[in-house]
Protein backbone atom coordinates (compact mmCIF):
# COMPACT_ATOMS: atom_id res chain seq x y z
CA UNK A 1 0.00 0.00 0.00
CA UNK A 2 1.38 3.40 -1.04
CA UNK A 3 0.25 6.80 0.22
CA UNK A 4 -0.20 8.74 -3.03
CA UNK A 5 -1.01 12.20 -1.65
CA UNK A 6 -1.85 13.95 1.60
CA UNK A 7 -4.15 16.74 2.70
CA UNK A 8 -4.07 18.65 5.95
CA UNK A 9 -7.25 20.14 7.38
CA UNK A 10 -7.25 23.28 9.49
CA UNK A 11 -10.26 22.70 11.74
CA UNK A 12 -11.65 25.99 13.01
CA UNK A 13 -14.79 27.02 14.95
CA UNK A 14 -17.69 27.67 12.60
CA UNK A 15 -18.28 31.05 14.23
CA UNK A 16 -14.84 32.19 13.00
CA UNK A 17 -14.67 30.27 9.73
CA UNK A 18 -14.83 33.39 7.56
CA UNK A 19 -11.75 34.82 9.29
CA UNK A 20 -9.90 31.53 8.88
CA UNK A 21 -10.73 31.31 5.19
CA UNK A 22 -9.59 34.86 4.49
CA UNK A 23 -6.34 34.42 6.42
CA UNK A 24 -5.24 31.05 5.08
CA UNK A 25 -5.99 31.83 1.45
CA UNK A 26 -3.85 34.96 1.73
CA UNK A 27 -1.03 33.17 3.57
CA UNK A 28 -0.87 30.31 1.05
CA UNK A 29 -1.61 32.30 -2.11
CA UNK A 30 -4.67 30.21 -2.87
CA UNK A 31 -8.34 30.62 -3.71
CA UNK A 32 -11.34 28.92 -2.14
CA UNK A 33 -13.44 26.21 -3.69
CA UNK A 34 -17.20 26.33 -3.45
CA UNK A 35 -18.27 25.32 0.09
CA UNK A 36 -19.33 21.69 0.60
CA UNK A 37 -21.09 19.77 3.33
CA UNK A 38 -24.46 20.05 5.05
CA UNK A 39 -23.50 23.40 6.60
CA UNK A 40 -21.04 24.53 3.93
CA UNK A 41 -18.32 23.67 6.42
CA UNK A 42 -15.70 22.33 3.97
CA UNK A 43 -13.56 24.28 1.50
CA UNK A 44 -10.41 23.42 -0.44
CA UNK A 45 -7.54 25.87 -0.98
CA UNK A 46 -6.20 25.73 -4.56
CA UNK A 47 -3.29 27.43 -6.33
CA UNK A 48 -2.93 27.87 -10.08
CA UNK A 49 -0.82 25.17 -11.70
CA UNK A 50 -0.74 22.92 -8.62
CA UNK A 51 -2.85 20.32 -6.89
CA UNK A 52 -4.41 21.27 -3.54
CA UNK A 53 -3.18 19.83 -0.26
CA UNK A 54 -4.88 22.12 2.31
CA UNK A 55 -8.53 22.25 3.32
CA UNK A 56 -10.53 24.09 5.97
CA UNK A 57 -13.36 22.66 8.05
CA UNK A 58 -15.78 24.43 10.34
CA UNK A 59 -16.32 22.59 13.65
CA UNK A 60 -19.21 23.12 16.05
CA UNK A 61 -17.37 22.17 19.25
CA UNK A 62 -13.97 23.04 20.66
CA UNK A 63 -11.24 25.31 19.38
CA UNK A 64 -10.36 23.14 16.39
CA UNK A 65 -6.88 21.99 15.44
CA UNK A 66 -5.69 19.97 12.45
CA UNK A 67 -6.00 16.52 10.96
CA UNK A 68 -4.63 14.67 7.94
CA UNK A 69 -6.22 12.87 5.02
CA UNK A 70 -4.18 10.03 3.52
CA UNK A 71 -4.97 9.46 -0.16
CA UNK A 72 -4.63 5.93 -1.56
CA UNK A 73 -5.84 3.84 -4.48
CA UNK A 74 -7.51 1.29 -2.18
CA UNK A 75 -9.26 2.88 0.80
CA UNK A 76 -10.45 -0.46 2.16
CA UNK A 77 -6.89 -1.75 2.29
CA UNK A 78 -5.74 1.35 4.17
CA UNK A 79 -8.59 1.05 6.66
CA UNK A 80 -7.79 -2.60 7.27
CA UNK A 81 -4.10 -1.91 7.72
CA UNK A 82 -4.76 0.98 10.10
CA UNK A 83 -7.13 -1.05 12.25
CA UNK A 84 -4.57 -3.84 12.42
CA UNK A 85 -2.06 -1.31 13.74
CA UNK A 86 -4.40 -0.11 16.48
CA UNK A 87 -6.62 2.55 14.88
CA UNK A 88 -10.34 2.78 15.62
CA UNK A 89 -12.91 3.18 12.86
CA UNK A 90 -15.14 6.15 13.70
CA UNK A 91 -17.25 6.43 10.54
CA UNK A 92 -17.36 4.39 7.33
CA UNK A 93 -18.70 6.31 4.32
CA UNK A 94 -17.97 3.60 1.77
CA UNK A 95 -15.38 5.26 -0.45
CA UNK A 96 -13.80 7.11 2.50
CA UNK A 97 -13.56 6.63 6.24
CA UNK A 98 -12.81 8.50 9.46
CA UNK A 99 -10.42 6.80 11.88
CA UNK A 100 -8.70 7.54 15.17
CA UNK A 101 -5.05 6.85 15.91
CA UNK A 102 -3.97 4.97 19.07
CA UNK A 103 -3.34 8.32 20.82
CA UNK A 104 -6.82 9.56 19.89
CA UNK A 105 -6.12 11.74 16.83
CA UNK A 106 -8.79 11.70 14.10
CA UNK A 107 -7.70 11.30 10.46
CA UNK A 108 -9.28 10.21 7.19
CA UNK A 109 -8.62 7.56 4.56
CA UNK A 110 -9.70 8.93 1.17
CA UNK A 111 -9.35 7.95 -2.50
CA UNK A 112 -6.47 9.34 -4.52
CA UNK A 113 -7.71 11.62 -7.31
CA UNK A 114 -4.47 11.76 -9.30
CA UNK A 115 -2.87 14.68 -7.42
CA UNK A 116 0.86 15.00 -8.18
CA UNK A 117 1.87 18.70 -8.31
CA UNK A 118 2.96 20.29 -5.04
CA UNK A 119 1.87 23.92 -4.39
CA UNK A 120 4.65 26.53 -4.68
CA UNK A 121 6.44 28.56 -2.03
CA UNK A 122 4.46 31.71 -1.23
CA UNK A 123 6.17 34.90 0.03
CA UNK A 124 9.09 32.90 1.45
CA UNK A 125 7.05 30.23 3.22
CA UNK A 126 5.22 26.98 2.59
CA UNK A 127 2.65 25.09 4.65
CA UNK A 128 4.39 21.72 4.48
CA UNK A 129 4.00 19.94 7.81
CA UNK A 130 1.47 18.75 10.33
CA UNK A 131 2.79 18.38 13.88
CA UNK A 132 1.24 15.72 16.11
CA UNK A 133 1.55 16.72 19.78
CA UNK A 134 1.60 13.49 21.78
CA UNK A 135 1.64 12.96 25.57
CA UNK A 136 4.63 10.98 26.90
CA UNK A 137 2.61 7.88 27.79
CA UNK A 138 1.37 7.46 24.20
CA UNK A 139 4.38 8.71 22.25
CA UNK A 140 6.18 5.47 21.40
CA UNK A 141 2.98 3.71 20.32
CA UNK A 142 1.84 6.68 18.24
CA UNK A 143 5.23 7.09 16.56
CA UNK A 144 5.29 3.41 15.63
CA UNK A 145 1.72 3.61 14.31
CA UNK A 146 2.35 6.49 11.89
CA UNK A 147 5.72 5.13 10.78
CA UNK A 148 4.27 1.72 9.96
CA UNK A 149 1.12 3.12 8.38
CA UNK A 150 2.90 5.53 6.01
CA UNK A 151 6.11 3.63 5.40
CA UNK A 152 7.92 6.97 5.24
CA UNK A 153 11.54 7.59 6.14
CA UNK A 154 12.07 8.16 9.87
CA UNK A 155 14.43 10.98 10.83
CA UNK A 156 15.54 12.06 14.29
CA UNK A 157 14.93 15.76 14.87
CA UNK A 158 17.45 18.24 16.19
CA UNK A 159 15.85 17.90 19.65
CA UNK A 160 15.14 14.57 21.37
CA UNK A 161 11.38 15.17 21.59
CA UNK A 162 10.96 15.28 17.80
CA UNK A 163 10.64 12.54 15.17
CA UNK A 164 10.14 13.37 11.49
CA UNK A 165 8.34 11.16 8.98
CA UNK A 166 9.63 12.29 5.60
CA UNK A 167 7.50 11.34 2.56
CA UNK A 168 8.84 10.52 -0.91
CA UNK A 169 9.92 13.46 -3.13
CA UNK A 170 7.06 15.48 -4.56
CA UNK A 171 4.64 14.83 -1.71
CA UNK A 172 3.24 18.02 -0.18
CA UNK A 173 3.24 17.32 3.57
CA UNK A 174 5.47 15.67 6.14
CA UNK A 175 4.50 14.51 9.61
CA UNK A 176 6.33 15.65 12.75
CA UNK A 177 5.69 13.86 16.04
CA UNK A 178 6.40 15.89 19.16
CA UNK A 179 6.62 14.27 22.59
CA UNK A 180 5.03 16.65 25.06
CA UNK A 181 6.46 17.37 28.50
CA UNK A 182 3.19 16.72 30.32
CA UNK A 183 0.19 14.44 30.03
CA UNK A 184 -2.72 15.98 28.12
CA UNK A 185 -4.92 14.87 25.20
CA UNK A 186 -3.12 14.51 21.87
CA UNK A 187 -3.64 17.30 19.35
CA UNK A 188 -2.25 18.53 16.04
CA UNK A 189 -1.28 21.84 14.45
CA UNK A 190 0.05 23.24 11.18
CA UNK A 191 3.70 24.17 10.56
CA UNK A 192 5.06 26.49 7.87
CA UNK A 193 8.66 26.36 6.66
CA UNK A 194 10.07 29.89 6.48
CA UNK A 195 13.14 31.23 4.68
CA UNK A 196 13.01 34.30 6.95
CA UNK A 197 10.90 33.67 10.04
CA UNK A 198 10.83 37.32 11.17
CA UNK A 199 9.65 38.48 7.74
CA UNK A 200 6.90 35.85 7.60
CA UNK A 201 5.81 36.60 11.16
CA UNK A 202 5.45 40.32 10.35
CA UNK A 203 3.39 39.50 7.27
CA UNK A 204 1.11 37.17 9.22
CA UNK A 205 0.62 39.75 11.94
CA UNK A 206 -0.44 42.29 9.32
CA UNK A 207 -3.04 39.75 8.22
CA UNK A 208 -4.44 39.43 11.76
CA UNK A 209 -2.37 36.68 13.45
CA UNK A 210 -0.79 37.07 16.90
CA UNK A 211 2.40 35.63 18.36
CA UNK A 212 1.78 33.15 21.19
CA UNK A 213 5.29 31.95 22.00
CA UNK A 214 8.89 31.43 20.87
CA UNK A 215 11.19 28.43 20.57
CA UNK A 216 14.76 27.93 19.39
CA UNK A 217 13.74 27.43 15.75
CA UNK A 218 10.06 28.30 15.74
CA UNK A 219 7.42 30.90 16.61
CA UNK A 220 4.01 29.84 17.89
CA UNK A 221 1.21 31.86 16.29
CA UNK A 222 -2.58 32.13 16.56
CA UNK A 223 -4.57 32.86 13.43
CA UNK A 224 -7.59 35.22 13.41
CA UNK A 225 -9.87 32.26 14.17
CA UNK A 226 -7.85 31.37 17.30
CA UNK A 227 -6.10 28.35 15.80
CA UNK A 228 -2.51 27.61 16.83
CA UNK A 229 0.20 27.05 14.22
CA UNK A 230 3.99 27.45 14.00
CA UNK A 231 6.46 29.34 11.82
CA UNK A 232 9.69 27.35 11.63
CA UNK A 233 13.28 27.98 10.50
CA UNK A 234 13.29 25.50 7.63
CA UNK A 235 13.98 25.64 3.91
CA UNK A 236 10.57 25.99 2.20
CA UNK A 237 11.84 23.93 -0.76
CA UNK A 238 13.37 20.99 1.11
CA UNK A 239 11.87 21.18 4.60
CA UNK A 240 15.33 20.93 6.18
CA UNK A 241 16.96 23.26 8.67
CA UNK A 242 19.44 25.85 7.38
CA UNK A 243 22.70 24.10 6.55
CA UNK A 244 20.97 20.84 5.66
CA UNK A 245 19.97 19.70 9.15
CA UNK A 246 16.88 17.74 10.09
CA UNK A 247 13.90 19.96 11.00
CA UNK A 248 13.01 20.25 14.65
CA UNK A 249 9.53 21.71 14.33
Amino acid sequence: MIIRWTYVFADRPTAHLAEARAFWTEVTGTRLSEPRGERGEFVTLSADGADPCVKLQGVLEGDGGAHVDLCVEDVRELVGTARGLGADLLADHGDWAVLRSPAGLPWCAVPWQGETVRPPVMEGSRLDQVCLDIPPSAYDTERAFWAELTGWQQLTGSRPEFQVLKPPPGMPLRILLQRLDTERPASAHLDLACADRAFVRARHERLGADMAGQGPHWTVMRDPAGGTYCLTDRDPETGGLPGGGVPAA
